[in-house]
């Protein structure tokens, strides 16, 4: 599978996290790939191929070639029907509400055809990126597209805005009370704007950024014990450390550890 990370113009950066883009062909990829959940929504175009994603072990449906994907707070099952050929918009945490015309909360874990974020709009920009012959073309497209939109931008609270900048850097090491009386704001309150604006509570979006740390560690890293590990990413325990792991990625962190590198390919490093 070949991976490639782009990052955005300057005037899209506080919205626009990267842009990436995968191919590769059936032979060559995982029947069945995990998206772990990393706190940001994604708009993904499937040029080649599109995917089935499996609810359960008996419910599965077949993806739209375009589509937003909501935050995700579970593992998220996919199997590729043919050739890859994807292009994802990749927003920061608190980067897709002034795009968004829906109600951010209530598509968790949910993938939106393009056409029902955007209407009209968003199906003519689906088709142009789908039949574009370039990645730079898909970015200049999906840019503009972005740029026209932001004419109308809602306001990102500024409370909520510092909130994540303090989450990001700490790694997800903060406690929501810490969070709320840094900001002095009452911890209900700090809960219901996260909500609205990024579609997690601020614990829930501590919990991810610190289990995507984790994982990186593990996949860059060589990891002398996986206590040592639950230790340093700062759980209280090993046993609190399981439970967060296979919460976020479905499998425990030995499996992970042993037979599931293949994981590396859904979730982006900053390159």
């Amino acid at each position: 599978m070949d991976h490639k990370i782009f990052q955005p113009q300057k005037d899209l950066e506080e919205w626009v996290k990267c842009y990436w883009t995968l191919e590769g062909d059936l032979e060559n990829t995982p029947i069945k790939n995990t998206i772990i959940p990393d706190g940001t929504m994604k708009l993904i175009f499937h040029y080649g191929e599109t995917y089935k994603h499996h609810k359960n072990e008996k419910e599965s449906i077949i993806l739209p070639k375009c589509f937003l994907i909501g935050q995700l707070t579970k593992p998220y099952i996919v199997e590729p029907l043919g050739i890859t050929g994807s292009f994802v918009v990749r927003f920061q945490p608190n980067g897709f509400l002034p795009f968004s015309t829906l109600t951010i909360k209530e598509i968790q874990n949910t993938a939106v055809p393009i056409e029902n974020v955007f209407g009209k709009d968003g199906k003519e920009i689906g088709e142009k990126i789908l039949n574009a012959n370039s990645t730079i073309e898909r970015i200049t497209l999906i840019e503009n597209f972005l740029l026209n939109k932001l004419v109308h931008k809602k306001t990102i609270d500024t409370i909520v805005k510092s909130t994540v900048e303090t989450i990001l850097n700490a790694n997800g090491q903060f406690s929501v009370n810490e969070l709320s009386q840094q900001n002095n704001i009452n911890r209900r309150q700090l809960t219901r704007k996260f909500s609205s604006t990024i579609g997690l509570s601020p614990k829930q979006l501590s919990k991810t950024i610190r289990i995507q740390t984790t994982l990186k560690t593990l996949l860059n890293n060589k990891v002398k014990s996986l206590t040592d590990l639950a230790y340093e990413n700062e759980y209280f325990d090993q046993a609190h450390f399981i439970k967060d792991f296979k919460e976020f990625t479905g499998v425990t962190p030995k499996e992970f550890y042993g037979d599931d590198l293949k994981m590396s390919l859904i979730f982006d490093s900053e390159k």
